[in-house]
């Protein structure tokens, strides 16, 4: 009997996970095995990660510097004032709370697009709060994902607008144009899901207090909320941060001029420089790696000839129901996704295989831009390697009592892909 590699690699990869194998070495060891299965020599394997690894350099210099960004608001004391100024705000009430933390990570894709670098900044100060008011830390972790996740699906801004536009590119060079700016007029259907998906973590499947020790808890100045000249400053070097963004198309040099301005009008002294660079390596240095070697993981998998195995062994299954082949491409975009996490990177993969499948079974444009999109999007929420699920645990993990696996990646997996799935179906049929 013959394996299918790219399978029993993803299989792989979640078993070690969930046995708390770091993410880093999972990812090589899944690799190495996907490899194998197709007969590739080892060099050969080793070869195709570290090339594959290069085509996520601009996200992983990205994430430096969005994280020496976030060590800049640190250092001139703007997460401070902001987490006083919430705790003051919410009065006791943990689902204003929720709420904040929801559109504080909405703004971080599209408003401010610091993405996951506002997290270990601005949630550990938070946690002491939290754990008074017997919040389900699951409950955090989900509303996170989703202001990560729904945003670049849904909003053509900041990452949304890199996301739909990378649907629109590889759906036209598959034979289907499709302008970016039309990708959200469909999509939206996959973000109301998977708001529905939040109000039910939220409000059923978390609501009941869980209890937390109050380690190192930080204490907050309630007498510091004030802004300064040099919180001021800061925000203005994130507002220039999302301009030169959305003017270039470059987060690294966004994030690049931001930096210049917070330096260049002394918010933090330049003398600090090389010490904020140091700390954003250290908030995001990781995760970065991460994106670098699931790049890696990815051009093995595509190499192995696995996806296209696999997707035509289900073909003849499914070539005379829409509903089937819709099934089916969703779960090979899940596959693809919780092993690479990255649904940015699962775009290109996809698109060549789905457009012309869904073309010749006569799919509308809108039904394919929302499967694509689903189908990328699958498995980012619950993928043990996505930022969208480290980015929660690197905060919520500060007091090493939030775990990885079972209390971000399997709560966001449930809750947020069954949405997606449901969603998309339901979609298909609407357009």
């Amino acid at each position: 009997m013959e394996f299918n590699p790219v399978l029993i690699s993803v299989i792989a990869l979640c078993v070690l996970c969930l046995f708390k194998i770091n993410v880093l070495f999972s990812l090589m060891i899944s690799a190495i095995i996907a490899g194998m299965l197709a007969k590739m020599p080892i060099s050969r394997i080793m070869d195709l990660f570290i090339q594959g690894m290069g085509q996520n350099s601009e996200t992983a210099l990205s994430y430096i510097l969005l994280g020496a960004l976030a060590a800049a608001m640190t250092h001139t004391g703007l997460t401070q004032v902001l987490s006083i100024k919430i705790a003051n705000f919410i009065k006791g009430n943990k689902y204003l709370l929720i709420a904040i933390l929801v559109c504080i990570s909405i703004m971080s894709q599209n408003l401010v697009p610091v993405h996951i670098a506002f997290i270990p900044i601005l949630i550990p100060p938070l946690l002491s709060l939290m754990n008074k008011l017997k919040i389900d830390r699951r409950a955090i972790a989900c509303s996170l994902a989703f202001g990560l996740k729904a945003p670049y699906i849904s909003l053509p801004l900041g990452f949304g607008l890199i996301f739909q536009g990378l649907i629109a590119d590889n759906m036209t060079q598959n034979g289907i144009k499709v302008l970016k700016t039309d990708i959200w007029h469909y999509s939206w259907i996959l973000g109301f899901a998977m708001f529905i998906a939040l109000l039910i973590a939220v409000f059923v499947t978390y609501r009941k207090p869980r209890e937390y020790n109050n380690q190192d808890e930080v204490i907050l100045d309630k007498h510091s909320d004030k802004l300064t000249k040099k919180h001021y400053i800061t925000l203005l070097g994130a507002v220039v941060t999302l301009i030169v963004q959305l003017i270039s198309g470059s987060l690294p040099l966004g994030a690049l001029i931001g930096l210049c301005v917070i330096f260049g009008f002394r918010a933090v002294s330049h003398k600090k420089m090389d010490f904020l660079m140091n700390e954003g390596v250290g908030l995001m240095g990781y995760i970065a790696f991460v994106m670098l070697v699931c790049a890696g993981y990815a051009l093995v998998l595509k190499e192995t000839g696995g996806i296209e195995s696999l997707l035509n062994s289900i073909l003849p299954l499914v070539e005379n129901s829409k509903l089937l082949a819709s099934l089916a491409m969703l779960f090979i975009g899940l596959l693809i996704t919780i092993g690479i996490g990255s649904s940015f990177g699962t775009i290109p993969i996809l698109a060549v295989l789905f457009v012309p499948l869904c073309a010749k079974l006569g799919f509308s444009t809108p039904a394919i831009i929302i499967l694509l999109c689903a189908a990328a999007a699958l498995g980012d929420a619950g993928s043990p390697a996505s930022d969208t699920t480290l980015g929660p645990t690197a905060g919520l993990n500060a007091d090493n009592q939030h775990n990885h696996i079972k209390d971000t990646c399997i709560p966001t997996f449930v809750h947020f892909n069954t949405a997606l799935i449901i969603a998309a179906l339901i979609g298909v049929y609407i357009f």
